[in-house]
């Protein structure tokens, strides 16, 4: 009787333990998700509006064949409607959160962050008349780790003032962007 036990019991746990090195080799052979495997948008969150700022979610959609992964706080730059660079300056909503978070992305599936910007209140020596910056178009985003970019359409295009200043979370999975906050 104890033998069979042991057998079973030996068996229970090899069994665990293949399955355990199964799944990590699969993580590992998951490839980070590159510019080419990647479309979205770049859309004001509707009702987000107030005290003189928005948020916008930045959605990426994976639109290749493949498996990927995101993490962290990806890279944007401004861009006018001809494609010229405009200032950007990115902060980290939550500086040094999450920022290692490994978000698996399968075909057709999305990740998304959240930015808030002041679309309207000048930053020092914007001054006081007319627009704050010119109207950003678009955005060239770089998804971290992978890289490359992927150009996404500002909806609806608008300034952001304090040249280019805005706060960003890390990427998650999903349509949505977490609550800014």
């Amino acid at each position: 009787m104890r033998g069979k036990g042991s057998i079973a019991c030996g068996a229970a746990v090899a069994g665990a333990i293949a399955a355990f090195a199964a799944s990590t080799v699969t993580a590992a052979a998951t490839p980070p998700c590159v510019g080419r495997d990647l479309t979205g948008t770049f859309a004001a969150v509707p009702g987000s509006a107030g005290a003189g700022s928005i948020s916008y979610n930045l959605r990426l959609r994976n639109r290749s064949s493949r498996t990927c992964f995101v993490s962290g706080l990806p890279r944007l730059r401004l861009v006018d409607r001809h494609g010229r660079a405009l200032p950007t300056h990115v902060r980290p909503s939550h500086p040094g959160a999450l920022t290692a978070v490994r978000v698996v992305v399968r075909p057709g599936g999305y990740t998304a962050a959240t930015a808030r910007f002041s679309p309207d209140v000048p930053g020092p020596g914007e001054g006081g008349y007319g627009p704050c910056e010119p109207k950003s178009y678009r955005a060239r985003v770089t998804v971290p780790p992978g890289g490359g970019i992927v150009v996404v359409p500002l909806i609806p295009a608008t300034p952001v003032c304090e040249r280019g200043g805005m706060t960003l979370s890390v990427l998650i999975a999903g349509r949505n962007g977490p609550p800014h906050g």
